[in-house]
């Protein structure tokens, strides 16, 4: 069901026992809108709990209350309503789902949003899910105190690239000065971040050796094996490797699970890898889309790489 976020607002008010959750291999906006909501909702005395089918990388530590987020319980839980947000399909969701009975609530700004849920809202002008989170609490007259200013900030600027990106848009500057009103530093923010481990140096020179170019250089991508790294380690940030070449129409990381699953992410300039993403089960926005296949990762990479050159020559 289609609703507005005064009605997210309103079932939210309503719901006593909540989970909230987000999508796997979670980036900062997945997280830092978790974690602005769970603050916001523990704060007016819910009972709120945080479940993620995935490993929380370390980086995002210092938003504080990531060692409450839970991994996948032994029994089901019963709650008033599941929070997803950032999710736009349920493939991106794991098997959270499998484990809460309750009504789902689904916050989300993807173009290519399946509406999974029982109560959806998408805004796919949004820059972030944490925009979207921000506008809730201002429904809600909120106060936006530092602890979640800090979140909400994350949120939105990682997913606008540090304000660099084409989602970018005046609202979200506005906003941005507003979480900086109270309190948050982005130089802290930045450092927090770009802060790494000499094992996150380690992997990228093994990612640099990945390196593969196609369609004349037009596409290329880098591989991970999962395997080789530290589970907490986040991997996002590789997919620039490729997006950063010059000439390149569309990157491609390739993230390894195991033998048989491979996560993949697209970044474009101009191309709209979401409709690539979405034929193989995945979605996400024009520029930026991922999906997970199951298969043997040489044929996956083959199958990708010729979907990319037709989406390609789709567009000349």
């Amino acid at each position: 069901m289609e609703i507005s976020l005064l009605d997210a607002t309103n079932i939210l008010v309503k719901a006593n026992s909540i989970v909230i959750t987000t999508h796997i291999n979670p980036d900062g906006d997945a997280l830092g809108s978790m974690l602005g909501l769970y603050y916001y909702l523990t704060k007016c005395g819910k009972s709120v709990s945080m479940l993620l089918a995935d490993e929380v990388p370390e980086q995002y530590s210092f938003m504080g209350n990531t060692d409450k987020i839970q991994g996948l319980p032994e029994a089901k839980v019963i709650a008033d309503l599941l929070v997803v947000l950032d999710a736009s399909d349920t493939e991106r969701l794991g098997t959270v789902n499998n484990y809460v009975s309750a009504p789902i609530l689904n916050i989300d700004h993807h173009i290519s949003n399946t509406r999974y849920a029982d109560y959806c809202y998408v805004d796919s002008n949004a820059a972030a899910t944490g925009e979207i989170i921000l506008d809730l609490l201002r429904l809600e007259g909120a106060e936006i105190d530092y602890e979640l200013a800090k979140c909400l900030y994350t949120a939105i600027a990682t997913d606008c690239g540090f304000f660099r990106y084409a989602n970018t848009t005046p609202k979200i500057m506005r906003d941005a000065a507003d979480l900086i009103d109270a309190g948050v530093r982005p130089e802290t923010i930045c450092e927090a971040l770009e802060s790494k481990p000499v094992s996150s140096i380690i992997t990228l020179q093994k990612t640099l050796e990945t390196l593969e170019l196609a369609a004349d250089g037009k596409i290329a991508a880098v591989t991970v094996y999962c395997h080789l790294i530290d589970k907490k380690y986040n991997t996002e940030g590789l997919i620039n490797i490729p997006r950063n070449i010059k000439g390149v129409e569309i990157a491609i990381l390739f993230k390894v699970v195991d033998e048989n699953s491979i996560r993949i992410s697209f970044r474009s300039r101009n191309s709209d890898v979401s409709r690539l993403a979405l034929s193989f089960g995945g979605g996400g926005h024009v520029k930026a889309a991922g999906c997970t296949m199951q298969g043997n990762p040489s044929a996956v990479k083959a199958s990708i790489f010729a979907a990319c050159e037709k989406l390609l020559r789709g567009a000349e």
